[in-house]
């Protein structure tokens, strides 16, 4: 299927489907360019019918394609330019991407411990290089997720960049059925209790009290990505045509953050919910 029909049909149900991945500590990665990385990863933008995923984001290369930063540490609360490539097996620099919902790359940044969260776009360089802009606040180990689509097949490829300084993790929120964000409340109203258990996340946005309506983002209502504790497996997810509801099924206890963002009046929403499945 190629990235326009993607596009084209919103009417999703995605399943988050992680394998049986095993959690890995906060600073545990999956060994670079190995085999069993590149198999670990799958998953990632939304198909027609009911898709089956594997875990995404815990290695930077995946079926012959890598992540290569350029620079891999920053100063805490400093703007610069955040920078990468994507290359081939012989070194090479992937210059042909697809367009994955009104964009050829996506990029995901967040701490460790799951708290400063950013949606990215970057421009792409004539020597096919990517880069945009950032400021990343908070001392700690960030986690920078490229997703992208090359002739057909996602990719999302994750390494580390350390920002200087003394680190104050934060706890994981307890979850909770509400968020206030930007004047806005945002309700989880349907949600995943148990592992392995096929449900459906389902948000809903008020403004004292009354509905508000969502707009089309990045063509679709609303973008919802999906970490689990420990390893930050990755899912980036869709909606259907219409709403905020994903089609989800958690195939392991613990801990995940969902991050969905909507657009309402021409400004984009990030509300942050911590959803807790049970065995």
């Amino acid at each position: 299927m190629n990235a326009g029909t993607r596009l084209a049909g919103f009417a999703v149900v995605l399943a988050l489907v992680f394998g049986t991945a095993a959690f890995a500590g906060s600073q545990v990665d999956v060994d670079r360019g190995t085999p069993e990385a590149d198999s670990a990863m799958g998953g990632g933008h939304g198909e027609e019918k009911m898709a089956v995923q594997a875990v995404r984001g815990l290695a930077v290369s995946d079926n012959g394609l890598t992540l290569e930063l350029a620079r891999t540490r920053a100063t805490r609360g400093e703007r610069f330019d955040l920078a990468f490539r994507i290359v081939d097996r012989r070194g090479q620099t992937v210059r042909d991407f697809d367009v994955e919902h009104t964009k050829r790359m996506h990029l995901i940044v967040v701490r460790r411990d799951m708290t400063g969260f950013q949606h990215l776009h970057p421009s792409q360089n004539a020597d096919g290089t990517w880069s945009v802009p950032a400021t990343l606040r908070d001392a700690g180990s960030y986690r920078l997720f490229a997703d992208f689509s090359v002739d057909g097949k996602a990719h999302t490829l994750a390494d580390d960049l350390t920002v200087d300084g003394a680190v104050r993790s934060r706890e994981l929120p307890a979850p909770v059925s509400s968020v206030d964000v930007d004047g806005l409340r945002v309700s989880l109203t349907e949600s995943a209790t148990k592992a392995g258990a096929e449900s459906e996340l389902s948000f809903e946005v008020t403004r004292d009290g009354e509905p508000v309506a969502v707009e089309e983002y990045l063509g679709a209502k609303g973008h919802l990505v999906a970490l689990r504790q420990g390893d930050l497996a990755f899912l980036h997810v869709h909606p259907d045509e219409s709403s905020l509801k994903f089609g989800s099924t958690f195939p392991t206890a613990g801990r995940y953050r969902l991050f969905l963002q909507f657009q309402t009046d021409g400004r984009v929403h990030t509300a942050a919910f911590t959803q807790e499945v049970s065995r």
